[in-house]
């Protein structure tokens, strides 16, 4: 059995080529109905992200050339493009670095930011439209479930996804690190832009007790409020907000400082000088940097988010190549475990034969034996299947050896010789 796998991403082909080759869930389950064919394809699953388009197949013997070319082709087919406009961008692979890939994408290892955690539901999801078309079999439920266990072995034993590698979730994170927890704190957004709905996304997943959004639009600030349960307040009211806000976050466009020193202490001294902490993600900064003189009161600007996040990327470079040689040892255990699943059909008809063979000569000489006891025909059976094992075990030995070693005639010498053939459900 091979594993292949064809695909573009993000580093290998611009979003203009990814957006037309991309698939919705219902045009993916029809493609791979399409694609497998029992043959050349025995099964499949498609990834489709905005990153990444890739098709991971199985393939029957020493298919796997064949197979490359069949994704190929149906990835252009089925999607309308002609194979010209993407042929460039294509990577392949085959068995085990097929594996290696699949195990770095569930990882992150492979996402545009390392460590990301959304790559490892879009595999599972992945796989389960497989499922749901009937086009996962016994080798990608394994591959699959291997790869989701090497994800969850590198972010448990690594710290790949513990630094926040975004200014928006860094900010949060500054935050939590400040207080020790979000829970029952106020923040305050000034702005209702792209940034600012960055960091609300983060704080609803934090657990900010209440989340309070400032802009020039009203509506535009209810809009966001609305979407992660906060409360729009007026623009113009937002000294009195400053008092109630312990995390305070700016990003907006105004060209001038909308929170001075003097908006500050009289802030200060409403909250009856609790500490609180402001994240000016602005440029031109929103926040006058002599805020942060006051006693109790912290600010940090873009630049000083930016350090933080490029510290954070070194440090997931850093786990990152720790999680690479946690994929290396679980790629060896798969490949091992598929050998034994490619071969397990052969090893069971051998040992089914030698026992039907056992259990028909002992009834072929039953008569000749007497009266038994239960407690003899057990010790007999016991014995027949003690010495099937024995006969049974250099034989399988040498057929794993074999095999490991690309013998395929030899273990098909094997099967000859034997008469061995495996069940129709168990080449599957």
């Amino acid at each position: 059995m091979s594993i292949v796998l064809v695909g573009l991403n993000h580093k290998t082909a611009p979003v203009e080529v990814r957006e037309r080759l991309a698939f919705s869930d219902e045009a993916c389950a029809e493609g791979l109905r399409s694609l497998v064919d029992g043959e050349t394809v025995q099964e499949g699953l498609i990834v489709s992200t905005c990153n990444r388009v890739e098709i991971l197949a199985a393939s029957g013997g020493q298919r796997a050339p064949e197979a490359v070319g069949r994704l190929s082709q149906f990835l252009s087919s089925v999607r309308s493009v002609p194979v010209e406009l993407f042929s460039g961008h294509l990577y392949t692979h085959a068995d085990e670095a097929a594996v290696r890939h699949l195990f770095r994408v569930a990882s992150s290892l492979d996402s545009m930011v390392v460590g990301e955690p959304q790559v490892l539901g879009q595999v599972r999801h992945a796989y389960s439209l497989a499922v749901e078309a009937g086009t996962a079999g016994r080798v990608l439920h394994k591959l699959v479930h291997h790869a989701l266990r090497v994800a969850k072995r590198v972010r448990s034993e690594t710290g790949i996804a513990a630094s926040a590698v975004s200014v928006s979730f860094t900010a949060v994170e500054l935050g939590r690190k400040i207080f020790g927890s979000l829970k029952g704190a106020t923040v305050l957004l000034v702005g209702a832009g792209e940034m600012a709905e960055l960091a609300a996304q983060h704080l609803a997943g934090a657990g900010a007790a209440r989340v309070l959004v400032a802009n020039r639009t009203y509506e535009t600030a209810q809009r966001l409020a609305d979407r992660f349960g906060g409360e729009a307040v007026e623009f113009d009211a937002l000294e009195e907000n400053l008092a109630q806000a312990d995390i305070v976050i700016c990003s907006t466009g105004a060209r001038d400082f909308l929170i001075t020193p003097e908006m500050a202490e009289r802030a200060r001294e409403a909250r009856r000088n609790r500490p609180a902490f402001f994240i000016d993600i602005s440029v031109p900064r929103n926040v006058d940097p002599a805020v942060a003189r006051i006693s109790n009161l912290f600010v940090f600007d873009v630049d000083d988010l930016e350090a933080v996040v490029a510290s954070n990327i070194r440090e997931r470079e850093r786990e990152a190549e720790r999680a690479e040689l946690i994929v290396e040892s679980e790629v060896m255990q798969f490949q091992q475990a598929l050998r034994d699943l490619d071969l397990g059909p052969t090893v069971g008809a051998l040992k089914d034969k030698l026992r039907r063979i056992a259990r028909d000569e002992f009834e072929r000489q039953r008569g000749r034996l007497g009266p038994l006891t239960p407690e003899q025909e057990q010790a007999i059976e016991a014995m027949l299947m003690s010495t099937v094992n024995k006969i049974s075990h250099p034989v399988i030995h040498r057929m794993r050896r074999s095999y490991d070693a690309g013998e395929e005639g030899e273990v098909q010498a094997w099967r000859d010789i034997f008469g061995l053939e495996p069940k129709e459900d168990e080449r599957r």
